[in-house]
């Protein structure tokens, strides 16, 4: 093995070499290797091999095939899959918290933001949440107009239209309306699909005017056997200026969708958080009544019987034949408070008749009376009814608890389903949660702290969101631990575009909506540490802020073929001179896949700088003048990796020397450089 220390790459990885190596493992022979655009060798497909391996199952030409398709689908993926020379430069000034939350907020693009997170995060994150812009006309989107090749990423990374402009507006009149977004949605999908836990899921929140096209795409990227359901929102009611047009006939619209895909099967054996909604009725199944001796008698009975209900069912006219029927109760708990109380202070001894366990364990109780009996981790109540049916007993106290309604209430409820009603209640003050005036399609924090506790029950689990807005998603995961005492952790991206210059937020100074979120996330988090919270929880309301940027990295590091020996002598280094010490480490830390929310801490070592992440998962030194000495006292330590600057050390000795050191004194380390 060659003394020669490796170098790290320094830019995002290479997705379409990375899918060619993945058909290599399965089929070797349709893998070859040939000269690329610059003469340099790369692994390349060989589709004629390809198709004899699967001659039995080839679409090709004109044969139908049902799949979604439009102009710029194939750009679109080419764009996904092309490598990027960017990265993460870390800004503490503008953090909370920095070394040690766990939580991450990203500015720039999603796109570059999701290349570069693609080995940090592979297949870690549970639960991504986004709520793009819905392409109604008047948004503006992403434009990811490419007119260089893959090769070209990697040196310039020219990720902006010829004026230098991420966002474009996309109009009706746009001959390529649903085209371009299509195509801006798709490349982050694909790369998104990538970061998913097995166990993960993604929801996605669109209006009328794109839900068809999103789902068809969702199907496409996540496949049709992992769509769970698409949630139907009430964000408005047919009040104000609606009502005008509904009383003319027309169909008001009240409902947003939110699409909800799996990663694979694996999130179904995981368990979810139901929800429920109040229910102002009540359920006359609810009927029966246990009583103490091990008899059954009627709760109609038993109300009658009680002193202050039965006189209300006299007062208010509801005994009929000397008797009060059940199919009258919700008349009377609408006019009597004695009843209400009565069966508040009862809920164990109403019960409804239900199926039986499947395993009653071999107990029959007597006909006509009721038996306490565990099954299933549940506790049933058993009875045998006249025909001989062995049947359970569901007591009204497993039905009342509090709702997730806006205003929660302890009561009857009844699980929620994919209608998911009374969020305009939310809508009257949702453009000032936080803290933050931003009204620029907010999403209420209830919505999305619900959608993390019915997706996301893992304790620490990742909670992803590239389209970060206002930064709603973060608050939500904030808002949430500080309720249950769990530890998720957010990953937030926002673009740096500019607010609405009548808005209030740019009045107030803000010149960036990426500048909107993080304050809005800084004033929820100490409004939280103020209130109640649970007492488990860990607190942190912080966030590590950090800004795409191009690479630490000069030309000559990325193309040092095509410089000549002239230049190489006379730059010796090839990290860019307005670059920290930090900046580097963030770089490493992507390209080595190292989770970028670890602890960092900055000791002086032999003179020298040295950054410790999670203590030895990972050091760095990027200082010139690194001795043996240095180098012999950092492998003592025994860390998981280790990365110097190439031209950092004293002498070519010792640069030759670092491997046989480390081999000698800390052989599992892997040791690299810049």
């Amino acid at each position: 093995m060659s003394d020669e220390i490796e170098k790290l790459k320094m830019h995002s990885p290479d997705l379409t070499q990375d899918n060619i190596a993945k058909i290599r493992a399965l089929f070797p022979g349709c893998v070859t290797e040939a000269a690329g655009e610059d003469g340099k060798l790369r692994l390349a497909v060989d589709f004629d091999q390809l198709r004899q391996e699967l001659s039995d199952s080839i679409v090709e030409g004109p044969q139908e095939r049902y799949h979604l398709n439009w102009p710029g689908k194939r750009e679109a993926l080419i764009t996904a899959n092309a490598p990027i020379a960017k990265t993460l430069r870390p800004a503490r000034n503008e953090s909370v918290d920095f070394d040690t939350t766990q939580n991450l907020f990203i500015e720039g693009d999603n796109l570059e933001a999701l290349k570069l997170l693609q080995e940090t995060y592979l297949g870690k994150v549970k639960m991504i949440y986004i709520d793009p812009p819905y392409n109604t006309g008047k948004d503006f989107i992403y434009s990811d107009n490419f007119s260089e090749g893959s090769d070209a990423f990697l040196t310039r990374s020219n990720q902006v239209d010829e004026t230098g402009n991420r966002l474009v507006a996309n109009t009706l009149s746009n001959g390529r309306f649903h085209s371009d977004w299509l195509s801006m949605m798709y490349s982050r999908l694909k790369l998104a699909r990538n970061l998913l836990a097995d166990d993960g899921v993604i929801l996605a929140s669109i209006d009328d005017a794109e839900t068809a096209n999103l789902k068809r795409l969702l199907d496409e990227v996540f496949g049709e056997d992992n769509f769970i359901d698409t949630i139907a929102v009430e964000m408005s009611t047919t009040s104000g200026p609606k009502t005008v047009n509904a009383q003319q006939g027309t169909i008001v619209k009240n409902v947003e969708f939110v699409h909800v895909y799996r990663r694979t099967a694996e999130f179904d054996k995981k368990p979810h958080t139901p929800l429920f909604d109040g229910i102002d009725t009540y359920d006359t199944h609810y009927s029966v009544w246990l009583n103490n001796d091990g008899t059954l008698g009627t709760l109609s009975e038993k109300l009658l019987a009680d002193e202050k209900v039965g006189a209300d069912i006299k007062r208010f006219d509801l005994l009929r034949r000397n008797a009060f029927s059940i199919n009258d109760i919700n008349q009377l708990l609408a006019l009597s408070e004695a009843a209400k109380e009565f069966i508040d202070s009862n809920l164990e001894s109403i019960a409804r008749i239900d199926r039986p366990p499947v395993s009653a364990g071999g107990q029959t109780p007597p006909m006509g009376r009721w038996e306490k009996f565990e099954a299933e981790h549940r506790t049933y109540y058993l009875t045998t009814l006249q025909n001989g049916t062995l049947q359970a007993l569901m007591p009204l106290s497993l039905n009342f608890r509090m709702s997730d309604d806006y205003k929660p209430r302890f009561g009857r409820t009844v699980i929620r389903g994919d209608l998911w009603k009374g969020f305009h209640q939310d809508m009257g003050n949702v453009a000032k949660e936080g803290s933050m005036a931003f009204a620029n399609g907010k999403k209420p924090v209830r919505l999305i702290k619900q959608l993390v506790r019915w997706a996301n029950n893992s304790d620490g689990g990742i909670v992803m969101d590239f389209f970060a807005g206002s930064g709603t998603t973060g608050h939500a995961v904030m808002q949430a631990n500080a309720e249950d005492g769990q530890a998720r952790k957010f990953v937030l991206v926002q673009l740096d575009e500019e607010p609405d210059p009548k808005s209030e937020a740019a009045k107030a100074g803000f010149k960036t909506i990426a500048e909107i979120s993080r304050e809005r996330l800084r004033r929820a988090g100490s409004k939280l540490l103020e209130g109640e919270c649970h007492s488990e929880w860990n607190k942190d309301v912080g966030f590590r802020s950090i800004k795409i940027d191009s690479s630490n990295m000069a030309d000559v590091f990325y193309t040092p073929d095509q410089t000549s020996q002239a230049d190489l002598l006379s730059r010796v280094d090839n990290i860019k001179p307005d670059r920290t010490a930090e900046d580097l480490l963030f770089q490493v830390l992507l390209d080595w896949g190292v989770d970028l929310t670890l602890p960092i801490r900055r000791e002086t070592v032999q003179g020298k700088t040295v950054f410790f992440v999670d203590d030895t998962a990972l050091m760095a030194c990027f200082d010139d003048g690194i001795s043996e000495d240095l180098v012999k006292e950092l492998a003592g330590h025994a860390p998981m990796r280790i990365v110097f600057k190439d031209t950092g050390f004293a002498d070519d000795q010792t640069k030759i020397n670092v491997r046989q050191i480390f081999k000698a004194m800390s052989p599992e380390t892997e040791v690299k450089a810049i």
